[in-house]
């Protein structure tokens, strides 16, 4: 792939922020991107990287009117000795073409994807903070582009790549947060795009989180659509439960997005020697474990957070503490793995780091 380069003069750049721990997540962003066009008779074409700006779409671009959109999100770091490195992308992009077939967009070639890429991130280097705990997000986006005003597959597309630094993205940092199940909205169906990384799917869930966060919870937890007692994800990332010393996912049925962290979680605990186990689990077994005591911890899966304890559960009007209300062991011990290897700080068995200086 041949990439133009339209770099911002130096005396123009943006200052690099100090606190990148305290900035709201995804707010800052760097001074260049990533585009390239595709259009039905020439395929891809137009690779670049120039200053981070405006797009400029047709008011009547597909993408406003009829939602044909995918996009991704993985992060850079700067391990203990000083190199820079991403954490599994090109699995971002084998989700990303996932996403793309679901939604009738084109596909992208993962591995000349991932170097341009690393084209972006070496002209942005300085951006990737040093602290422990603080990353520079990378957020792909692909969407239809094509002026018309009917239902129908593009012609013409947009895929670009912008980079933020972020820190923790809960503010309250690595602590158990409250989540509550949600039964009055659904967020995905059999059948329809669950799985894919797309839009629609996120803006569906707002109103039950909105709903969720003014009673003092941080994320809802969804249930199936047609039974409505099945558990699937929590709104940004998937979920685990420790039960009888068992650690069990809700497999995927097609509903559940397929997170990169979640397979990370269960490959790590299978090389552990851990029981993990993929299936259908109910609400009601949820709460009867939680009752009785079986049930010693939950968490949550995802890129943006890596791993987040659940310290409380809400579900018909009783608050149901998990284990003790502290960060659990297993949680404890997946995040220090996973971040450890995203650092630099734990050998990387499985090759999860691609380096790019």
């Amino acid at each position: 792939m041949e990439i133009t380069k339209t770099l911002v003069p130096e005396a123009e750049r943006k200052a690099k922020p100090h606190d990148v721990a305290h900035i709201p997540f995804g707010t800052a962003f760097t001074d260049h991107m990533f585009l390239m066009d595709w259009e039905a008779n020439t395929g891809w074409h137009n690779a670049r990287i120039e200053k981070y700006q405006h797009l400029k779409l047709e008011p009547s671009a597909l993408v406003f009117h009829y939602a044909q959109e995918a996009f991704e999100g993985l992060k850079a770091y700067c391990t203990k000795n000083g190199h820079h490195a991403m954490f599994r992308p090109r699995n971002n992009f084998e989700r990303l073409n996932l996403t793309c077939r679901r939604m009738c967009l084109p596909e992208l070639d993962p591995d000349e994807t991932v170097q341009a890429l690393k084209e972006l991130l070496r002209e942005e280097i300085d951006w990737i903070p040093q602290e422990h705990g603080t990353a520079l997000y990378i957020r792909p986006t692909l969407i239809a582009t094509e002026p018309y005003i009917g239902l129908k597959t593009a012609k013409k597309c947009l895929f670009y790549i912008i980079l933020c630094p972020v820190g923790p993205y809960y503010q309250e940092g690595f602590n158990p947060v409250k989540i509550k199940v949600e039964e009055k909205y659904v967020r995905a169906t059999p059948g329809g795009v669950g799985f894919a990384k797309t839009g629609g799917n996120y803006a569906a869930s707002v109103r039950a989180e909105n709903e969720a966060i003014q009673k003092g919870f941080t994320q809802v937890l969804w249930l199936d659509a047609i039974e409505r007692r099945y558990v699937e994800e929590v709104g940004s990332m998937n979920i685990f439960f420790v039960i009888n010393g068992e650690i069990i996912t809700p497999g995927l049925t097609g509903t559940i997005l397929p997170g990169i962290t979640r397979d990370s979680v269960l490959q790590t605990g299978k090389r552990w020697g851990k029981n993990m186990i993929e299936r259908r689990i109910s609400i009601e077994e949820v709460i009867e474990s939680a009752r009785d005591g079986s049930l010693t911890e939950i968490f949550g899966a995802g890129t943006a957070a890596v791993i987040s304890p659940v310290g409380e559960l809400y579900y018909r009007g009783d608050s149901y503490t998990i284990g003790d209300g502290t960060t659990g062991p297993l949680a404890q011990q997946f995040f220090n793995e996973l971040t450890g290897i995203q650092y630099g700080n734990v050998e990387d068995s499985f090759n999860w780091m691609e380096y790019i200086d």
